[in-house]
C-alpha cells in the first residue's frame, strides 16, 4: 500500500515528537524549520566562555523522552543522560527567611514545618491530594482530545469526572492554597505553580494544585549537557528513524483545497502531503499560514499568557546558597500579578528566577564563577517599549538580589545577554511572546484551548503549547501523542 505523507511545520518539542510517533506509525515526514536549529524555544548559546540554555529550564517526567525511544526501538541510553535533583528548589523571601523544596516529600514537610510552622501531616496530604488530582484527572484530560465525543464515553472518563471537585473549578489557586497551609510563605510557594503555565495563581482554577506533583512528588531532573541535549537527541533520533529536517525554510502559506489541507508553499515553492501539523502558534498559523483573519482574531479573545524577561549573566563567583533552581519571592504577590495581567506593567519588586546549570555541568562557566540564567514573569508584549522594560528590569534585580544575599552583584557580572517578549515572539513565532499561548486564568479555560485540529480543513492538525493540552515541556509531549492518535485514527489504513 501506498505510504502517506506528513508535513510538520516547525521543530519544537512538539513537532520532533509528533515526527518521530508519525514515523514509527509508517508515514513519510517532513519538517519545515523556518530557523538554523531544532528545537523551539529549546536553545543553547556560548559566550565569553559561559554557556546558557536559551529557554526552558524544568525538566519533569523524563518518561516521556523515554517513551519515544522505546516506541522508536532505540535505547535512550545511547543518546541521553539526566539524574534527579535531590533540591526541587531554593527560595528565598523578603523577611529573611528561606525554604529548601527537598525532592523527598518528608525533608519538605519537616523543613515547611520547621521555617514556617506548617504541619507535616497537612504537607504531606496536600502532595497526596495533588498526586490524586493528576492521575485521576489530569491524566485524561492532558493525553485525550477534549473536543472529540468518543474522549467523553471512554471508560476512563467517569473516575476522572466522579473524582472533580467543586473547589477545583470555581476556587482560585490561592483560595485553595490559603485553605491548606496557614503560612503567607507555603501559600505563596504553592501559589507559584500557576507560572507553569503562564497564569495568575489569584484567578487561575484551583486545577492547578495537580502541578507541584510533578515537581514534588516524581520529582525534577538534570539532563546532562543542559536542556538544549533534549532537542538535539530528538532531532538525533528523528533522523535516525528517517525524519528529514529543512532548516531556513519558514512556510510561508498552507495549501488548502475544497476545505482539504494538500501541503504547505516554503520559498515559493509548493510541498504535497496527505496531512499537515502545525507546530506554529496557532494564531500565526491562521493569520499567516491559512489567511484567515477572523480565526486569528477569535482566539485572540483568550487572554494571552505571561512572557520573560531574561538576563543571561555570566557571574565570576560562586554562590554556595543557590542551587540549580532558585527563587526570590516579591513581598507583594498578589500586586505583582495585578501588574503582569491587568495592568500590564512591570512591578518594581519583581518575583526573580534563577537557573544555574554550571552546578552540575562545571563546564558551563569558567573555573569559580557560574552561568546565571535570571528571569522575571511579564506581561506579553502589547506595544511597550520593552527597551526601556529591560533597563528598569534589571535595576530591580539587581537592587533586590543586592538586598537579598547582601553582595553588589554587579561587581561580578561579566558578561550579558538578554531575551524580552519581542526577541521571544521573533525568535520562536509566539505571538505577542506569550510563552505559553493563551493563560488559564479562567474557569474553562482547560476547553477554550484549540483543539489538535481543523474543524474547518480535513486533514490539518495541530500541536505544541498554543493548544490543547497547554504549554510547557510535559504538555508538548502529550499534544504530540494526541495529534498522532488523532492522525492514525484518521488513516486506519496507514501501514
Amino acid at each position: 500500500m501506498e505510504r502517506r505523507t506528513a508535513i510538520i511545520i516547525g521543530s519544537g518539542i512538539a513537532g520532533m515528537a509528533t515526527a518521530i510517533r508519525l514515523r514509527v506509525a509508517g508515514f513519510e515526514v517532513e519538517v519545515f524549520e523556518k530557523n538554523a536549529t531544532a528545537g523551539g524555544k529549546l536553545t543553547s548559546f556560548e559566550k565569553q566562555g559561559y554557556i546558557f540554555d536559551g529557554g526552558p529550564s524544568l525538566f519533569t517526567q523524563p518518561e516521556n523522552l523515554e517513551e519515544l525511544f522505546e516506541l522508536a526501538g532505540e535505547p535512550i541510553e545511547s543518546y541521553f543522560s539526566y539524574k534527579r535533583c535531590p533540591i526541587a528548589c531554593n527560595y528565598f523571601y523578603e523577611n529573611g527567611k528561606n525554604i529548601t523544596a527537598w525532592a523527598d516529600q518528608e525533608m519538605f514537610a519537616s523543613e515547611l514545618h520547621e521555617k514556617v510552622g506548617e504541619d507535616p501531616k497537612k504537607s504531606i496530604a496536600y502532595l497526596k491530594s495533588s498526586e490524586i488530582l493528576y492521575n485521576k484527572i489530569g491524566n485524561v484530560f492532558l493525553n485525550y482530545s477534549l473536543h472529540k465525543q468518543r474522549t467523553w464515553t471512554n471508560k476512563r472518563i467517569f473516575p476522572a469526572l466522579k473524582a472533580l471537585r467543586i473547589p477545583y473549578l470555581f476556587s482560585s489557586l490561592d483560595q485553595y492554597n490559603g485553605r491548606h497551609f496557614k503560612s503567607a510563605e507555603a501559600r505563596q510557594l504553592f501559589n507559584r505553580y500557576a507560572t507553569y503555565n503562564g497564569s495568575n495563581p489569584y484567578k487561575a482554577p484551583a486545577m492547578l494544585s495537580l502541578i507541584p506533583h510533578l515537581e514534588q512528588n516524581e520529582g525534577t531532573f538534570y539532563p546532562q549537557g543542559g536542556m538544549i541535549q533534549i532537542a538535539n537527541v530528538l532531532k538525533l533520533l528523528a533522523e535516525k528513524k528517517g525524519v528529514i529536517f529543512h532548516f531556513h525554510a519558514a512556510v510561508e502559506r498552507i495549501i488548502e483545497a475544497e476545505g482539504h489541507c494538500k501541503g504547505v508553499v516554503v520559498n515559493g515553492n509548493n510541498y504535497f502531503a496527505d496531512l499537515v501539523v502545525s507546530n506554529m502558534d496557532i494564531y500565526f498559523t491562521y493569520e499567516r499560514l491559512l489567511k484567515n483573519h477572523s480565526k486569528a482574531i477569535e482566539i485572540l479573545k483568550q487572554e494571552r499568557s505571561s512572557s520573560a524577561c531574561i538576563f543571561y549573566w555570566g557571574i565570576k563567583k560562586e554562590f554556595v546558597s543557590l542551587g540549580l533552581h532558585n527563587i526570590f519571592f516579591s513581598a507583594d504577590y498578589e500586586k505583582e500579578f495585578k501588574y503582569i495581567f491587568t495592568l500590564k506593567q512591570l512591578y518594581r519588586d519583581p518575583t526573580i528566577y534563577i537557573n544555574i546549570t554550571s552546578k552540575y555541568d562545571h563546564q558551563h562557566s569558567p573555573a569559580n564563577s557560574e552561568n546565571w540564567f535570571v528571569m522575571l514573569n511579564v506581561p506579553a508584549n502589547s506595544g511597550q517599549d520593552w527597551q526601556v522594560l529591560k533597563m528598569e528590569a534589571r535595576k530591580y534585580i539587581i537592587e533586590k538580589l543586592n538586598r537579598m544575599l547582601n553582595v553588589n552583584i554587579e561587581d561580578f557580572i561579566e558578561t550579558e545577554d538578554t531575551l524580552d517578549p519581542v526577541t521571544i515572539e521573533s525568535g520562536s513565532g509566539s505571538y505577542m511572546g506569550s510563552l505559553y499561548g493563551t493563560s488559564s486564568n479562567s474557569k474553562m479555560a482547560a476547553f477554550m484551548r484549540h483543539p489538535n485540529f481543523s474543524k474547518e480543513v480535513k486533514h490539518l492538525y495541530f500541536c505544541g503549547g498554543s493548544v490543547h493540552p497547554g504549554g510547557g515541556i510535559p504538555l508538548c509531549f502529550s499534544s504530540a501523542k494526541i495529534v498522532t492518535d488523532l492522525i492514525k485514527r484518521d488513516f486506519k489504513n496507514t501501514h
